[in-house]
């Protein structure tokens, strides 16, 4: 498996799976109250097919947890949900780098 053919399979992993936001919160460690006001904000996102749940996959997760502990080294919670977006775009732009999901030809 190429390095391309693996961050594809991470990225549809990380798309895949979906948990509650109580189930999110439970992993996370942050409120269920916190979770939605965030997602009112437009910091993290649900999935779209969720319907009436909140339902969040884990790439949102993953973002839950870095805002949090962000906000426990005292940022604020627009400073800590910018800098991480900040650092995925970052991190999106050297994986381009590294792994170019396009093909040169």
């Amino acid at each position: 498996m190429t390095g391309n053919e693996f961050d594809n399979k991470y990225q549809q992993f990380l798309q895949k799976v979906k948990v509650g936001i109580h189930e999110a919160s439970d992993i996370t460690g942050v409120p269920t109250r916190k979770i939605r006001y965030w997602q009112d904000k437009g910091y993290i996102e649900s999935t779209p097919d969720s319907g009436n749940t909140r339902q969040y996959d884990l790439f949102n997760v993953k973002k839950i947890v870095l805002i949090q502990e962000l906000i426990e080294d005292g940022h604020t919670l627009d400073g800590a949900a910018t800098k991480v977006n900040r650092r995925i775009e970052k991190l999106n732009k050297m994986f381009d780098l590294v792994l170019p999901t396009k093909d040169p030809s």
